[in-house]
């Protein structure tokens, strides 16, 4: 007996199927090869196409299905992780009435404030947990008001993840954790945010039915499962943002743990029982994937949206033919600090963390006598790190205090020079994992379809493979301090 995980990533899909007995993964698979694109038509909006995503995920599928390391029809659930914050709209037929506004597009900022300053700061914290910001009610919003022709032809909006889930099924669902990554949940009531609704002048009928996150969203449509090799009536059992459900996949589900990933954007993410939030909204929370009225489990999320992009951005300009092992390799050549070369990786759309404000990235103190490609690419996974302290940092300051951060091998934790520097500068261990999103996916879908009678049952082969423990925090304080406060005088100027 297997599961299937989709994991809906901004550069790619990844696919994996597990064994159920033994929760270890049986195949896995990525499509497209080479990164997808996204499109900015103007400076700070970021989209893509959900058909496009459909496409690439049954091209995805067919190509784990083409590795023959098992039965397509053993496959008894389905689970969805993606890109959490995306706004997606189709009409009364399910189609797609534009590209999707993704999680890094900056557009939506202004409404965003004005709404948190119209419904009230205090309020919107404490019934929200964060401002309206740059999130999917503030994009649908965006629409609102500068696409009515598309605005009043949609039937339902979704997030990205899903839209994919409706592929497979003609079913549209939502969850509590869904609408709390799109600030639509107002969580001391319990309820859709009648604030935010009425300030924006969005209408409840479009908002999907509220199901529970963990239980049946659809069943796979026959034609689908043909043209896919798959049995007709899968249920798709689970959905979920990626970054919770990147902490589901590192068995992170208690109050006190603590993931962290570094894919296209980074984060930490933390584990709280509490309705906590940041009054400057610099880190977020949103509803756990073990929220219930009951145990009102919230994640605690710091974002960095310029890590993996970064690194790729660097990669394409000072070394295109290279992997990205052969870089990881050549930044091991540099020393600690990079011979003071410095790098701020902000630029990929305005950081939550530094206030929505949006520095561009910056390679600073060139040497030309002196630099070379290691180091700049050792800079580069240095200055990434820095942000996560930076934002760390922060957490700190809201009550969350981690003894230990569990992290999936893979992006840029298969660094060495990168998951140490980010151990040596946070001053944390790191345990590495070998399960990634969509594995993460696929132990859902046996949740949520009751093939696993729990979460501690899903993940009770769960095992450590790394343990990373600090070695240079004391020669990485002082280059660390230099680096913020390089940061804070751009903030300050900016």
């Amino acid at each position: 007996m297997y599961l299937l995980g989709i994991d809906l990533g901004t550069s790619s899909i990844k696919v994996a199927v597990v064994d159920v007995a033994t929760q270890k993964n049986i195949a896995t698979a990525q499509y497209p090869e080479e990164e997808t694109a996204i499109k900015s038509l103007q400076s700070g909006w970021a989209e893509q196409s959900p058909d496009e995503w459909w496409q690439n995920v049954q091209q995805a599928i067919l190509k784990l299905k083409a590795t023959g390391l098992f039965d397509p029809k053993e496959i008894k659930a389905i689970g969805v992780a993606y890109q959490m914050h995306g706004l997606v709209v189709v009409d009364k037929d399910q189609n797609v009435l534009r590209d999707s506004i993704i999680w890094c597009d900056s557009r939506a900022i202004e409404l965003g404030n004005s709404a948190f300053e119209a419904i009230g700061e205090e309020k919107s914290l404490k019934h929200l947990l964060n401002s309206p910001g740059n999130f999917t009610a503030s994009k649908l919003a965006w629409v609102k008001a500068n696409e009515p022709e598309i605005y009043n032809r949609i039937d339902k909006i979704m997030l990205p993840g899903d839209f994919i889930a409706m592929k497979l099924t003609e079913e549209i669902t939502t969850s509590i954790s869904a609408l709390s990554e799109g600030i639509f949940w107002d969580f001391e009531n319990h309820e859709i945010s009648k604030d935010v609704m009425d300030y924006y002048g969005i209408s409840g009928s479009l908002i999907p039915q509220v199901k529970p996150l963990f239980s049946e969203h659809g069943y796979l449509k026959a034609d689908i499962a043909a043209s896919l090799g798959l049995s007709a009536n899968i249920p798709v059992a689970y959905k979920s943002g990626d970054q919770p459900n990147n902490a589901l996949s590192l068995n992170v589900l208690k109050p006190g743990e603590v993931a962290a990933t570094a894919g296209t954007s980074g984060v930490i993410y933390g584990v709280s029982n509490n309705l906590t939030y940041d009054k400057q909204s610099r880190v977020n929370t949103f509803a756990h994937v073990t929220y219930s009225e009951e145990k009102k489990h919230t994640g605690v999320l710091l974002c960095i949206n310029g890590t993996g992009s970064m690194y790729r951005w660097a990669k394409y300009n000072f070394a295109p033919q290279s992997t990205y092992t052969e870089l990881n390799n050549l930044a091991l050549k540099a020393p600690i600090g990079s011979n003071g070369l410095k790098v701020l990786p902000f630029g990929n759309g305005a950081e939550r963390m530094l206030n929505n404000k949006y520095t561009g990235a910056q390679l600073l103190g060139i040497d030309l006598n002196l630099h070379n490609q290691s180091d700049i690419f050792r800079a580069v996974q240095e200055g990434i790190a820095f942000s996560f302290r930076y934002g760390l940092d922060i957490m700190r300051e809201n009550g969350m205090k981690p003894k230990v951060i569990r992290a999936g091998r893979a992006n840029l934790f298969l660094s060495d020079v990168f998951a140490q520097t980010f151990v040596d500068v946070t001053g944390i261990p790191v345990e590495l994992y070998e399960n990634d999103g969509s594995i993460g996916a696929a132990l859902g879908a046996g949740i949520g379809a009751g093939i696993f009678k729990s979460a501690e049952e899903a993940f009770s082969n769960h095992e450590v493979i790394k343990t990373l423990i600090p070695q240079h925090s004391a020669a990485y304080e002082p280059i660390y301090q230099d680096w913020k406060k390089i940061l804070e005088k751009q903030l300050a100027i900016g």
